[in-house]
């Protein structure tokens, strides 16, 4: 049984514009002690998901389907006080905003002692000390003088950390992170998510990491799943991914990861936005988008088979949401896959991995499997190689 199991998840707000649809029938499991990706742009659905976890939907939003088993039991059937008792404590949440995420008329040590006094049963005392040695874990420099601190007295980055401190604060065993490192810069979130991942790993914590960034995805997570429009349109390994995608809009997003070396004048794109969720699309809700589109795109919803045999998956760890897979479609995804692993000596370039955008005369290639000590991104995301935690300097530098 895994840690976390959503199945059939459907979210609707009920607005003056119309029914919005944000969660249509998802299902997604995470195992204890992994890190599972959720990836896609804005409006597909990721926060909610996350939000949905924890029952912590708003009026007009309503959560109309669905089964959330968490360690067995289903958080959707719970009383109020009982999903009370699990957030924060057995689950965690990073909000994507440290500011409004923090209450300004407490300090810092505040804010975490009271998540300890409350469900671990800590004394003032006691509950103070776990509170510094907490912020100490994230790096925040002088914990025992910056306890009695106020938010607006620390800087953005050192915010994020105070939060993930705050969130780790009672050993949850499933931490979920939305867009933990939204509008830092990309030193800063180098460090905040080497020092997320070593402290996940002290604590043996799964996390769902919720970002826009492939780069982080291939860095730090086991699994992915990919998200357009409130539906999961790919899943699959970290390594599957990257070099063998199998959605179109996956396709997409890795063909506009900007590479080091890279002499395009112009990064690839995809067409078009993400499409209103009021009225979405008829059939498949990417093909107003998608360059392979046939007709019966516009009619047919895709659900998610596994692509090697059409078949139809649950909770698996490896499935595509396109009739390319299903037989319904005349031609077949017309793409290549360009990858060259990381077999050369550390004192070389690091190689990447490239998806060429479709055109009449390619093919498509898929790659052999990555090799075990292969590195998606390459020399795109070896920043969060070089971090030092004995040089953090705090706030100096997070500003």
């Amino acid at each position: 049984m895994a840690l976390l199991e959503v199945e059939d998840l459907t979210v609707k707000f009920y607005t003056e514009e119309g029914v919005v649809t944000a969660v249509d029938g998802l299902s997604f499991h995470i195992e204890r002690g992994e890190t599972f990706g959720v990836v896609g742009e804005s409006g597909a659905g990721k926060s909610v998901t996350a939000l949905s976890v924890l029952r912590l939907i708003e009026e007009p939003g309503r959560i109309e389907s669905g089964t959330v088993r968490f360690d067995g039991e289903d958080l959707l059937s719970m009383s109020e006080s009982d999903v009370r008792d699990v957030r924060g404590n057995d689950i965690a949440m990073i909000f994507q905003d440290a500011q409004t995420a923090l209450n300004p008329v407490y300090t810092v040590g505040e804010q975490i002692a009271e998540a300890v006094r409350h469900h671990l049963d800590y004394d003032d005392t006691a509950a103070r000390k776990r509170a510094i040695r907490l912020l100490d874990d994230v790096g925040i420099p002088e914990p025992a003088a910056r306890y009695d601190d106020y938010p607006h007295e620390f800087s953005g980055g050192m915010q994020q950390r105070v939060v993930i401190a705050m969130a780790l604060s009672c050993d949850p065993d499933l931490l979920i992170a939305d867009e933990p490192t939204t509008a830092l810069d990309v030193t800063i979130e180098a460090k905040i998510l080497d020092r997320l991942e070593h402290l996940a790993e002290e604590y043996d914590t799964a996390i769902q990491l919720i970002t826009h960034d492939l780069g982080v995805i291939a860095e730090m997570c086991d699994r992915v799943m990919v998200m357009y429009a409130g539906r999961a349109v790919e899943k699959a390994t970290v390594e599957e991914l990257y070099y063998d995608p199998k959605h179109p809009y996956t396709v997409g997003l890795m063909s506009a990861i900007p590479r080091i070396g890279d002499e395009q004048d112009r990064l690839q794109t995809i067409p078009g936005t993400m499409p209103d969720l009021v009225e979405v699309p008829s059939g498949c809700s990417f093909h107003p988008r998608c360059p392979f589109a046939e007709e019966v795109c516009t009619r047919k919803q895709p659900a998610l088979v596994d692509p090697d045999t059409g078949d139809a998956v649950g909770l698996s760890d490896r499935a595509a949401a396109c009739l390319a897979y299903t037989g319904d479609l005349d031609s077949e995804l017309d793409y290549e896959v360009e990858v060259t692993g990381r077999d050369a000596p550390p004192s070389e370039p690091q190689s990447n991995s490239r998806i060429h955008a479709p055109d009449a005369e390619q093919h498509r290639a898929d790659s052999d499997p990555l090799p075990a000590d292969s590195d998606p991104v390459g020399s795109d995301t070896d920043l969060l190689d070089q971090d030092d935690p004995d040089e953090d300097t705090g706030g100096q530098q997070d500003g």
